[in-house]
């Protein structure tokens, strides 16, 4: 009788290439995502050693990272290159000569595909149960939603994936995070998952895959999922997963590069084998409890410095371990807060919506759910940036931009824009930001900038009020 398998060993054992003694493995990659800021040094390797990509249709490009999301002067999606600095437009430029000199599928400025990497894959269709997929980014886990393997990598196995379609690789250990409940009013995917941060810890998932199960996990749909196993990194997880289930089906039904007739046929007969047996057994398991879990909301500087929207800033002497106090102390310095003291009512300065965390419809909505009828409040910067030109004309379709715009919001072309601090979209020394995006380190977002990270949905009420607020405040019962 054949030993219960979880999904991580299955979807291992099927791309296992080769296995020495004590010794990496040789993974077989199915998938390769690239985008302008990591793949230079990889294209310029293979040249310099002659070699080819060994299958340029498992790879695909996108322009995100250095590409300026402020509408361009010309009405046109590629005139938004004039407006990058010079660093961006050259490296936009060459991912492009890569791309077409190596035979690969770039989704370029003026492509109305165009969008954030971990945004086009899934809408795509390129992003399948079972697959192994890799990025030289490290926020590659998003595509783990559909019960895939999936994880960042460095230029140098950007390189290799390229001319071997394999990757080095010692096999990771398993966690089943098993997330129990129904969320109450205001909570989303994002609240979830700095709460599993803020429980675990950014070291809590040093190497696992995190497999997230149980009714809450099954009950989002695959927009939330997708946030869940974005962050999945900030806990230090090599990976997350959500095993495939009937809602990622529909949602790959739709899409225009997912197997269709009867290849769609096959593929859903394998995909359906892909959920972890009953028996399986895991390295570790860990359990959270949304039942009476509040909006959350970062207060240092890093995703696991979280707590409830009403709790208060904690103490360095709550912590027996002196590092965590050492750490917390130079947070709060950072970020000029005390500790005891709410972050209720502390104003703030700007608001982003955006990023492979939560730039997708199902963020937009609940962003314009808050501010539909209601006004910027007076001196707060709100930049709302779709993760992909087919969410901006889908938002566009359904009025959300009208919405935002109506505000006093700023509504964007796709792109990672304020995530990362990129051509002009920054916070200014010393100014908060109320951010959906996944990282809230020193100088993420501007030099000197202080990040509190929340949902779309909190976002948006401090937009509105021009504060921390409590978002179930303002959204009808």
């Amino acid at each position: 009788m054949n030993q219960p398998k979880n999904i991580v060993q299955k979807i291992w054992d099927e791309h296992l290439v080769a296995q020495q003694p004590d010794s990496p493995a040789l993974l077989y990659i199915d998938r390769q995502l690239i985008h302008e800021v990591t793949s230079p040094q990889a294209f310029t390797g293979l040249r310099q050693r002659g070699l080819q990509v060994r299958r340029p249709d498992r790879t695909t490009a996108t322009v995100d990272h250095a590409l300026p999301t402020l509408p361009s002067p010309d009405g046109t999606l590629a005139g938004r290159l004039g407006l990058a600095d010079a660093l961006s437009q050259k490296q936009i430029a060459q991912l492009e000569t890569n791309t077409q000199e190596f035979g690969i599928q770039c989704y370029g400025p003026a492509s109305d595909r165009n969008g954030i990497v971990h945004v086009i894959g899934p809408e795509l269709g390129l992003t399948q149960p079972g697959m192994t997929m890799v990025c030289g980014d490290s926020h590659t886990s998003t595509h783990g939603a559909f019960g895939a393997l999936a994880f960042g990598i460095g230029t140098s196995e950007v390189e290799h994936v390229l001319a071997t379609q394999c990757l080095l690789q010692r096999q990771p250990k398993t966690c089943k995070v098993e997330v129990m409940g129904k969320p109450g009013k205001g909570v989303s995917a994002k609240d979830i998952i700095l709460a599993l941060i803020a429980k675990i810890g950014v070291a809590g998932g040093v190497g696992y895959v995190l497999e997230y199960c149980g009714e809450a996990i099954r009950a989002l749909n695959m927009d939330e999922r997708m946030t869940v196993c974005n962050m999945s990194i900030e806990a230090g997880a090599r990976a997350g997963l959500i095993a495939p289930d009937e809602v990622t089906f529909a949602y790959l039904a739709d899409c225009p590069l997912a197997p269709k007739g009867a290849e769609w046929d096959a593929a859903l007969e394998k995909w359906k084998q892909l959920p972890s047996d009953p028996d399986a057994s895991y390295d570790r398991v860990v359990t959270l409890d949304i039942s009476n879990l509040e909006p959350m909301i970062t207060f240092g500087t890093n995703p696991g410095m979280g707590m409830p929207i009403t709790a208060n800033v904690p103490f360095p002497s709550d912590y027996s371990d002196e590092s965590q106090k050492a750490a917390l102390e130079k947070a709060l310095a950072y970020m000029d807060l005390q500790p005891g003291a709410p972050l209720l009512g502390h104003a703030v300065d700007v608001v982003f919506i955006g990023s492979c965390t939560n730039s997708r419809m199902t963020d937009l909505r609940q962003a314009a759910q808050v501010m539909r009828g209601r006004k910027v409040a007076k001196g707060v910067r709100v930049l709302v940036v779709p993760g992909s030109q087919p969410i901006k004309r889908q938002a566009e379709a359904e009025g959300l931009d009208k919405v935002f715009l109506a505000a006093g919001a700023e509504w964007r072309e796709a792109g990672c824009s304020m995530c990362i601090a990129m051509n002009g979209d920054q916070i200014e020394p010393g100014q908060y930001a109320v951010s959906t995006s996944n990282r809230n380190f020193e100088g993420r977002q501007g030099k000197g900038g202080r990040t509190l990270l929340a949902s779309p949905w909190t976002a948006a009420a401090a937009a509105v009020t021009g504060m921390v607020a409590d978002v179930r405040t303002l959204l009808d019962d």
